[in-house]
């Protein structure tokens, strides 16, 4: 008698099951339902009405969140996928998908603005279904290196240098047609572009046509030699190096600034790629990298936005990245670390968005040790006289306003300050040294009214019960989902080019994990009790402004959210 089961891969007939049963607690059906939800005109692009119709985009917006969601990149291990994997088959319903038409709907235009638009439909979803909590949304960033040679960069600073040294060079070689007598007509400012020298080589191309009608009228043995004939040579030579070399030179300076723009790097073999210090240091030289800067906006580990930046600091992205986020109406509070906090982002954020800002900036961890409180360089620690606008420092010099002064910094963001110098004239000696510098000079403190009023607003929103309650979970909240993306999904670098094809790459990315975490959470609740027959899942669909939807197992939901979830449906009950 075996104690094994029957097992022959030699039997003459297969039972198949034609049918592809997939459990009703699947993730891939949460994809399929959330893909469902976006309105058709959102999800179809106008398309030619000749030749052969093309997949629908909700097909191919389904097959790669499903294929993200288990860590496939690849547009040939997805089509392998869409052969052996059954989930995948459900969702393209057994069609046939080539890695062209997948790797080309990754790469459009057409899914880029689909992804971004999901991020709209899943913050709306998250929002009436109770899930985001607070109202707030926690923003931190990372780095993802580039699909990119490590060593294939151009720097600005290495662009400036050269292209002045061929400036210097073009000018002697300015001045030299001018010694050959050449008609130039344009100036030596002109030719520091590449129009001005194809100009300046238009010029000498018809000097040097003139100089050979001459030879050519010339007698064939001229005693000494033909001075028109030296002549030509030393033209022909300046010629060449116009033609080939300060031309083309100029050219490629002039299309790595355009590339560049704002940026000091970037890769060439991709050239929205900047090159960054990355965490993966693992020489632990320092070494930069080419990257992209990526921002998200997360709540309860969901991200609800992104963005991709170049640069590689955070304060500078808060801005733009803030103006990028179309559901910012739906949050009260703006959470994120001290790499945030500046003057330009609180005026932002306070003044024009009228948002609560909950991000520290860079000295408040040291301004609330009691070595700083006690210090006698802290200038809150100094005497003001209102009457007489004068601050009185502890060793008693005595500095009294001077003037006001503004600055504006190399973004544009404009600060004013009012500058107070020590007095000339102090009681003793001893105070007059200290009131100086040691080149001699008197001591100065400029003061900016605004930034401390900002600095004294963010102490007490942190120290607020609400708002220290919030600002604790951040490293809980953002962290998390950083460290998922690159520990379990195992993305550290892009696998596209180009700042649109990795954008979307990226907005793939943070939705599945998205999907992936939802139908984990939800499927959590049916791990402690019974199997769920296969009615004990619910969707509902109803209409607002938009179509929404929400997928959850109708025994074990809370009785407050079954009843928003009630009143939600019941006028179409009743119809």
């Amino acid at each position: 008698m075996t104690m094994y089961k029957e097992y022959n891969t030699n039997q003459l007939s297969l039972e198949l099951n034609l049918a592809y049963d997939i459990p009703m607690n699947h993730e891939v059906r949460l994809i399929s339902l959330f893909v469902d939800s976006i309105p058709n005109h959102v999800l179809l692009e106008e398309k030619s009405h000749t030749g052969r119709p093309a997949f629908h985009p909700a097909m191919l917006l389904k097959m790669t969140l499903f294929a993200y969601a288990r860590q496939v990149f690849s547009g040939r291990k997805i089509v392998q996928m869409n052969d052996e994997v059954i989930p995948m088959k459900w969702l393209s319903q057994d069609t046939y998908v080539s890695y062209k038409t997948i790797n080309n709907f990754r790469s459009s235009k057409h899914a880029n603005n689909l992804i971004k638009t999901a991020f709209i439909y899943f913050t709306l979803l998250m929002r009436e279904n109770g899930m985001i909590e607070d109202d707030a949304l926690f923003i931190d960033g990372t780095k993802l290196e580039a699909d990119a040679n490590l060593y294939s960069f151009t720097w600005k600073k290495a662009v400036n240098k050269y292209e002045e040294a061929l400036n210097g060079k073009t000018a002697d070689l300015y001045d030299n047609l001018v010694q050959e007598g050449v008609d130039l007509a344009l100036s030596k400012e002109e030719c520091e572009t590449s129009e001005g020298l194809v100009r300046l080589l238009e010029n000498t191309e018809q000097a040097l046509a003139e100089v050979e009608k001459v030879i050519s009228e010339e007698p064939k043995v001229i005693k000494g030699g033909s001075a028109n004939k030296q002549k030509r040579r030393r033209i022909k030579k300046l010629r060449n190096q116009l033609r080939k070399d300060y031309i083309p030179r100029k050219q490629r300076y002039e299309e790595a600034r355009e590339i560049l723009q704002e940026r000091n790097s970037f890769s060439k073999t991709d050239h929205d790629a900047t090159f960054m210090r990355m965490k993966e240091d693992h020489m632990m030289n320092g070494q930069l990298k080419p990257g992209y800067n990526v921002q998200a906006a997360t709540n309860s580990q969901y991200v609800l936005a992104y963005d991709l930046f170049p640069n590689p600091t955070d304060t500078r992205t808060l801005k733009p990245f803030l103006q990028s986020i179309q559901t910012l109406d739906l949050f009260q509070h703006i959470v994120a670390d001290a790499g945030y906090g500046s003057e330009e982002n609180y005026v932002f954020i306070i003044d024009e968005l009228e948002k609560t800002p909950l991000i520290p900036y860079g000295m408040y961890q040291k301004e609330l040790t009691k070595k700083y409180k006690n210090s006698p360089t802290n200038p809150s620690n100094w005497d003001y006289l209102a009457e007489t606008d004068q601050f009185i420092k502890p060793d008693g010099v005595v500095y009294s306003f001077k003037n006001y002064s503004r600055r504006t910094d190399k973004y544009g963001f404009k600060r004013d300050f009012k500058i107070y110098e020590a007095d000339n004239i102090q009681d003793t000696a001893e105070l007059e040294k200290l009131a100086k510098t040691e080149s001699g000079r008197q001591k100065q403190i400029h003061y900016n009214p605004t930034w401390n009023y900002f600095k004294e607003l963010i102490k007490e929103e942190l120290h607020s019960e609400e708002g220290s309650r919030i600002y604790a979970k951040r490293k809980i909240d953002v962290e998390p989902v950083f460290g998922r993306l690159k520990s379990v999904f195992g993305v550290r670098r892009v696998h596209v080019r180009g700042n649109q094809a990795v954008q979307t790459e990226v907005g793939f990315l943070f939705m599945s994990m998205n999907l992936t975490k939802l139908a984990k959470n939800l499927g959590s609740k049916t791990s402690h009790t019974q199997k769920p027959h296969s009615d004990s899942f619910i969707l509902i669909v109803f209409e607002t402004e938009i179509t929404v939807w929400f997928y959850f197992e109708a025994s074990f939901c809370p009785a407050s959210f079954c009843i928003s979830i009630f009143y939600c449906i019941f006028p179409y009950l009743q119809s």
